[in-house]
């Protein structure tokens, strides 16, 4: 800041000026609105010409000392804007350089959290995976397990039925047979009885009677034969089909089974 050189006024001879021509001042109003009046008395004119002079060069110093005290001013008030703004400026610089760093860090930590928390999804979804294909294996097994129980005891029940039914077969057919031999030995009886009795007629119609018969039994043992040849046939197709129903069965199990697997 460059300082003010002032230099005082250059001295004023004048001649002396009498008591009654005397400068006068009277003053009005304080402070800020205080008011100065100066009254002159008949002083000669050189008197008057070096007042004059002297409060002209009074007030051109304070003009000059108005001016370099403004210029002082604005190079001190320039100044401390110039410093006011280095200031802002290196505080902003270091704001931003701590931001900077204090991103970088919060991105290196989220980075660091992020690579951890993959890592830690991946192993939770491998071991997810395993135990999935675990139960999967153990499910397709049980599946497996219990079909081939279902399909056992169902060929059981099936052999049993037809065990069974050709038990009952059997004895109605022997209950059949019973009572087709009591039949024909009541009527060989009454037959004989009547042929003792009638003589050549009741032969003759005990002939005919057993022509008839004997049509009539083997008509009777052809449709029994026949009936019999029918059951076993529509045994024998039932049969087939439960057997290729079994066969598809367990083939579609294996299939769901291996495609279990494989997902």
């Amino acid at each position: 800041m460059s300082e003010v050189v002032s230099s005082p006024p250059k001295s004023v001879t004048q001649t002396p000026v009498p008591d009654d021509e005397k400068l006068k001042q009277s003053t009005v109003g304080e402070k800020d609105d205080k008011v100065t009046t100066t009254q002159f008395g008949s002083q000669s004119l050189a008197t008057q010409t070096a007042l004059n002079e002297a409060a002209n060069k009074q007030q051109l110093l304070n003009m000059e000392k108005g001016a370099e005290l403004d210029r002082i001013n604005a190079e001190f008030f320039a100044g401390q804007d110039i410093r006011r703004t280095q200031a802002a400026g290196a505080e902003n610089r270091l704001a931003t350089k701590v931001a900077g760093e204090e991103t970088r860090a919060t991105q290196r930590v989220a980075g660091e959290e992020d690579r951890a928390t993959i890592a830690t999804t991946g192993l939770e979804y491998r071991a997810g995976l395993e135990t999935a294909g675990e139960q999967d294996r153990l499910l397709t097994e049980t599946t497996g397990k219990e079909s081939r129980l279902t399909e056992a005891a169902r060929a059981a029940e099936e052999r049993l039925t037809v065990g069974k039914r050709g038990e009952e077969e059997r004895k109605a057919i022997q209950e059949t047979g019973k009572e087709t031999r009591s039949l024909r030995e009541t009527e060989g009886e009454q037959q004989r009885l009547g042929i003792e009795t009638t003589g050549t007629e009741e032969r003759l119609s005990e002939a005919e009677r057993g022509k008839q018969e004997r049509l009539r039994l083997g008509t009777a043992g052809q449709e029994q034969r026949a009936t019999i040849g029918k059951t076993a046939q529509e045994q024998r197709a039932t049969d087939l089909q439960q057997e290729m129903f079994r066969r598809y069965k367990e083939n579609r199990d294996f299939e769901q089974a291996r495609g279990s697997y494989r997902v």
